[in-house]
């Protein structure tokens, strides 16, 4: 299935009227360009995600993908929060092991060239 994305790469995000804001690392928004995107990817290198989440469910993004040690946690929004959950629920067909097999940040264009060859085989 083909989903129509807009990529909003690290794009500083505000809601004026809560005081939040963050930059993620990588964000999309699926469908239609909105105010604040459906989906924040964050790598997270040395500090975690917790504090992250507080803002990210006051602007509404409705999930959020940590990459860190080598494989992604997905945590999808729900009334009372967010919950980590074992697949994208945006993405539901997106194998994110397969995925995770090809971040390789210092070989970026090979590995989505590989990737796309990948699916394309399957």
């Amino acid at each position: 299935t083909r989903t129509r994305f807009h990529a909003g790469g690290s794009t500083t995000f505000r809601q004026a009227a809560k005081k939040r804001g963050l930059e993620p690392d990588e964000c999309y928004c699926l469908g239609a360009k909105k105010e604040f995107p459906d989906l924040a990817i964050e790598v997270v290198i040395t500090s975690g995600l917790v504090n992250k989440l507080d803002i990210y469910q006051g602007l509404g993004v409705r999930e959020v993908w940590q990459w860190q040690s080598g494989q992604f946690s997905i945590y999808h929004l729900r009334s009372t929060g967010y919950e980590l959950v074992e697949a994208s629920e945006l993405l539901p067909a997106l194998d994110l092991k397969l995925l995770a097999s090809y971040v390789k940040p210092e070989e970026q264009f090979d590995a989505v060239i590989e990737f796309r060859e990948t699916i394309r085989r399957r």
